[in-house]
C-alpha cells in the first residue's frame, strides 16, 4: 500500500538540490562535440536554400533559373508557398555552396501588389498619434484627473525597436520523407506544433511524423513559431522533391541573413506615459499608453492570453506592477505587415524598462534615493525587497566608494515568477556607457542548481545588454529589411562586456518559480539610471541615443 501522506525529505537532507552542478553536457557543449540540427548528415542527404521574398507576403510573379541549374550541384529549383501566404523559390543541391550560390543566380520578379510596405520612420509617426488618442482600457483602470492640478509633471515618450533574434546556429530543419511516414530533424522549441504543420503540408497524420528534437544553438523564441515558417518551407520542399521522383533527405538551412530579413521580430512599440506628482515622491495619477502589434491575434495563443480584448503579452509588467500608483493604462494594437514573435522575456522587454526608468526618475525629482524610494513602494513585495535588497548589500552600493566618474545604477523587475534586482556600476565613455560591474540578486523560491541560476542570468544579462548598443534595431524602408546580419544589426560583444558579473540568489524553501528569461529585462534600466546620474539626461529608447 502507498503511505499517505509521503514526508518529504528535509531541506537539510538534500545531497543535490541546492548544489552547484556542472551540467552533464557542458564538456560537450563548449569542445565542439556536441551535435545540433544543422549538424545531421544522413545517406545521401541534399541541402535546401529559399529565396524569400523582399517584402513580407510577396510572390514570385516570374522567375528564370536557368543559370541557377548550370551551377555543379543544383539538383532543383521549386517555387514553394511560404507560411505567411507569399512565395518563394527553393534551390536544392549536393551541398550548401552549390545550392546558395544556385540561389544567388536566379532571376526572380517579385509581384508585391496588394501588400504593406512598412516603413519605419512612417510607422514610429503613426504610433506617436496613435498614442494620444484613446485606446482599449486595461483592467489597470485610475483616476487620472489629478494630473491638471499636479504640482509636479512628468511627459516621457518611449520607443523601442523591431528586434531580431539571430540565434547563433541558424535555423534548420532535415526531413526524411518516405511517402506514408516521415522522419524530423529539428531544433524546435514547438514539437508539437511542428509536427502538426509537417503533417499537413504532406499529407500524413501527426502519428506519422517523427520528429527528433536536437541540440538548438540558441532559440530565444525564434524557434517556438505557431506557423512553424521554416519546418513548413522544409516540409514544402520535400513534398516537391517527392513529386519529382526524388526520395533522398533533405536538410533546408536558412543563412542568418535570411532569419534577420525575413524572420520574426520582436514587435516595435512605443510608450507615452504622464505622470502627476508632488515633488516629494508621491505619484497623484499615471496616464500610460502603449502601441505596439499584438503577438498572439490570429493564433492559437490568443484564446488564453486575450483579456477584455487586450494581449496580456503587451501590458506585462505594466498592468501587474507591483508599484502602488495610480496607473489608466490603455493599449493601441495596430495590424503591420510585419511577422511578430516572442523575444527573450517577451513584452517585459519594453515594460521594465519604461518602469524603472520612471520611478527613478520620480525618487530624484523628489531628492530621495532610488533605493529607499523602491523599497518603500514595494514594502508589501518581499519578494521584490528581499531581492533588491541583496543585490544592494553584495554590491556595496551606499557603503563602498565609486571610482571617479562612475555612478550606480538601480533597477527590480519580476517577469515569470522570478525576481531580479540589478546594481550596477557605470562611467561615460564618448557619450556612451561603459559597464563595469553587474551585481544581481535573484528570487526563484528554492534554487535546484545554483549554477545553473548563475548562468542563465550571466546570458540573459548579456542580452538585456545588447538591446543597448547602438546598432541593435531592425528597421524597415519601403517594405524591405535594411539589416542583414551582425555587421549591421549589433547584438553584444567582447567590448560591451563588465569586468564582473556576480550572481546572488535569495534563500528560500518555497517551491522553486521561474528563471532563465527575467534576467534580460532590467539590465537596461539600471544602465539607464547610472547614465542619468552621470549625464542628467534620461534615456527614453533603445537602442540608447550617444549622440
Amino acid at each position: 500500500a502507498v503511505p499517505a501522506p509521503v514526508p518529504l525529505n528535509p531541506p537539510a537532507q538534500y545531497q543535490l538540490i541546492g548544489k552547484p552542478t556542472t551540467r552533464l553536457d557542458a564538456r560537450d557543449n563548449s569542445s565542439g562535440k556536441q551535435k545540433f540540427g544543422i549538424d545531421m548528415a544522413l545517406p545521401g542527404q541534399r541541402t535546401a536554400v529559399v529565396l524569400h521574398p523582399p517584402v513580407f507576403g510577396a510572390k514570385v510573379a516570374s522567375m528564370d533559373a536557368t543559370a541557377a541549374k548550370a551551377v555543379p550541384g543544383v539538383e532543383d529549383v521549386f517555387q514553394i508557398p511560404l507560411a505567411d501566404g507569399g512565395t518563394g523559390m527553393a534551390v536544392v543541391g549536393t551541398g550548401f555552396w552549390p545550392a546558395r550560390s544556385g540561389r544567388d543566380k536566379l532571376k526572380v520578379e517579385w509581384d508585391t501588389s496588394g501588400v504593406e510596405k512598412v516603413d519605419s520612420a512612417a510607422l514610429l509617426k503613426r504610433y506617436r498619434e496613435l498614442a494620444t488618442q484613446p485606446g482599449m482600457p486595461t483592467e489597470r483602470k485610475a483616476d487620472t484627473t489629478a494630473l491638471a492640478s499636479a504640482p509636479a509633471k512628468i511627459t516621457a515618450e518611449f520607443s523601442f525597436p523591431y528586434l531580431a533574434h539571430t540565434p547563433m546556429e541558424p535555423l534548420n530543419c532535415t526531413i526524411d520523407f518516405k511517402g506514408d511516414a516521415c522522419s524530423v530533424w529539428v531544433g524546435s522549441q514547438f514539437q508539437t506544433v511542428d509536427q502538426a504543420a509537417v503533417a499537413r503540408v504532406l499529407g500524413l497524420k501527426p502519428e506519422q511524423v517523427k520528429l527528433h528534437t536536437m541540440m538548438a544553438g540558441g532559440g530565444f523564441g525564434r524557434r517556438a513559431v505557431g506557423t512553424s515558417d521554416y519546418v513548413f518551407e522544409a516540409a514544402q520542399i520535400a513534398k516537391a522533391r517527392h513529386a519529382a521522383g526524388r526520395r533522398e533527405p533533405v536538410r533546408m538551412i536558412w543563412p542568418r541573413e535570411d532569419d534577420v530579413r525575413g524572420g520574426y521580430y520582436r514587435p516595435a512599440h512605443l510608450h507615452r506615459v504622464e505622470i502627476g506628482h508632488d515633488g516629494k515622491g508621491q505619484v497623484l495619477a499615471w496616464k500610460h499608453a502603449i502601441v505596439g502589434q499584438s503577438l498572439t491575434a490570429g493564433s492559437p495563443f490568443e484564446a488564453f492570453t486575450f483579456k477584455n480584448g487586450v494581449d496580456s503579452t503587451l501590458v506585462e509588467g505594466v498592468a501587474d506592477s507591483p508599484y502602488p500608483f495610480p496607473i489608466s493604462l490603455q493599449v493601441h494594437q495596430p495590424k503591420v505587415n510585419v511577422p511578430v514573435l516572442w523575444w527573450r522575456s517577451v513584452g517585459h522587454t519594453h515594460t521594465a524598462f519604461v518602469m524603472e526608468t520612471l520611478v527613478d526618475e520620480v525618487a530624484h525629482a523628489g531628492g530621495l534615493d532610488p533605493v529607499a524610494y523602491r523599497r518603500g513602494l514595494l514594502a508589501k513585495h518581499p519578494r521584490h525587497l528581499a531581492a533588491l535588497d541583496l543585490a544592494v548589500e553584495k554590491s556595496g552600493y551606499g557603503k563602498a566608494t565609486l571610482a571617479a566618474g562612475r555612478a550606480w545604477g538601480v533597477a527590480v523587475h519580476e517577469s515569470f515568477n522570478t525576481v531580479v534586482a540589478y546594481v550596477v556600476e557605470v562611467s561615460m565613455k564618448d557619450k556612451a556607457p561603459v559597464l563595469h560591474r553587474v551585481t544581481a540578486g535573484v528570487h526563484c523560491n528554492l534554487v535546484v542548481n545554483p549554477r545553473t541560476v548563475e548562468a542563465q542570468i550571466q546570458g540573459a544579462m548579456v542580452m538585456g545588454l545588447g538591446t543597448t548598443v547602438p546598432g541593435a534595431a531592425i528597421t524597415l524602408k519601403d517594405g524591405v529589411v535594411e539589416q542583414s546580419n551582425w555587421h549591421d544589426y549589433r547584438i553584444a560583444g567582447q567590448g560591451d562586456m563588465p569586468t564582473q558579473v556576480s550572481v546572488h540568489t535569495v534563500p528560500s524553501a518555497e517551491p522553486p518559480t521561474g528563471m532563465s528569461e527575467p534576467g534580460a529585462p532590467p539590465i537596461a534600466p539600471a544602465i539607464a539610471n547610472a547614465m542619468a546620474r552621470l549625464t542628467g539626461q534620461r534615456q527614453r529608447s533603445l537602442p540608447f541615443a550617444t549622440a
